[in-house]
């Protein structure tokens, strides 16, 4: 008797499961951490956070509690829940295994930080582009969320100690990376996989999501590049753990540098997207391509079998 696969729903269906699972369990999250603020702090706290108001005492504790308990802890429950509870292959969907050649970590590290160039260079090109005229309200809506977005940043990422420094690179650097990579280069991205049967297409997809999930249109085109490298390392080499690493490289990296630059311990601003020339971009464009052949060669020449958890090479 040939034994039927435990997971039989189409992946349209995973998809439509997955998102609604996901929005319920940020939805909940929210709502807890709005009433830990409250039992705290008090409901003012709760009011100059709304209000972009950062100067209080209480503001910043709860600005972490809100993006711990309201986004981070969520957004990695929710795929694990969805690959143990709903679809039943926690591997394949979350593919956790650390079974992959330790030499595509140093090849990942290099590519990242060879790619910045490139990241600058998308980052431009999205700051230039502007929205059709009918449009314009939705683009002026944009404008101000990021805007709103920006100032939350601003307000964690102001460090006036090591400490807090190594704070915000566990965080926001280690804890977001491993919990957004079990979501989309885990789940999402193995559903985008069975759906249209093509790696190349569920990457990209993939990237796609992962940065409209963000909702900060003039930073989508870099943030998709790097979501695209992230599926890329986890599609040749069948692990997550290449990808949470290249993630963690970015953010963390991100945070460490704004420390460094708020403490005068280097001149160059981390935001300042001006600092390549056109040589840079070709010599990263064409250095990633080169590493990206080099990973994938490591990673798909020392396995026995075509496929990675039940997953098509592409």
């Amino acid at each position: 008797m040939v034994k039927k696969p435990v997971n039989q729903m189409t992946p349209l269906l995973q998809f439509a499961v997955f998102v609604v699972i996901a929005v319920l369990i940020i939805l909940l999250g929210n709502l807890i951490a709005l009433g830990i603020i409250a039992g705290i702090y008090g409901l003012s706290t709760i009011t100059d956070i709304l209000s972009l108001k950062f100067s209080g005492p209480n503001t910043i504790s709860a600005l972490y509690i809100l993006q711990l308990v309201s986004t981070t802890i969520p957004i990695f429950v929710a795929p694990i829940f969805f690959a143990y509870v709903i679809v039943k292959e926690p591997k394949p969907y979350l593919k956790p295994s650390f079974r992959f050649p330790w030499m595509l970590i140093i090849v990942a590290f290099v590519i990242m930080l060879i790619s910045s160039p490139l990241i600058e260079l998308s980052s431009n090109f999205n700051q230039k582009m502007v929205l059709p005229e009918f449009l314009k309200g939705l683009e002026r809506w944009m404008k101000e969320s990021e805007e709103v977005a920006r100032k939350i940043t601003t307000a964690i990422l102001q460090m006036n100690t090591i400490w807090e420094c190594i704070k915000n690179v566990f965080l926001i650097g280690l804890l977001t990376a491993i919990a957004e990579e079990f979501m989309f280069r885990g789940v999402l991205q193995t559903i985008m996989q069975r759906w249209t049967k093509n790696t190349h297409a569920a990457i990209w997809i993939t990237a796609i999501l992962f940065s409209a999930f963000h909702m900060e249109f003039y930073g989508f085109l870099p943030r998709m590049f790097l979501g695209a490298l992230f599926g890329y390392f986890v599609a040749w080499s069948g692990s997550i753990w290449p990808a949470a690493w290249g993630h963690f490289l970015n953010n963390g990296s991100a945070v460490i540098a704004t420390y460094l630059f708020q403490q005068k311990k280097i001149n160059l601003n981390p935001d300042d997207q001006h600092v390549f020339n056109y040589a840079g971009y070709i010599f990263s464009f064409i250095i990633i391509i080169v590493l990206l052949l080099v990973y994938k060669k490591i990673a798909t020449g020392l396995n026995t079998s075509p496929e990675i958890n039940g997953e098509e090479l592409g």
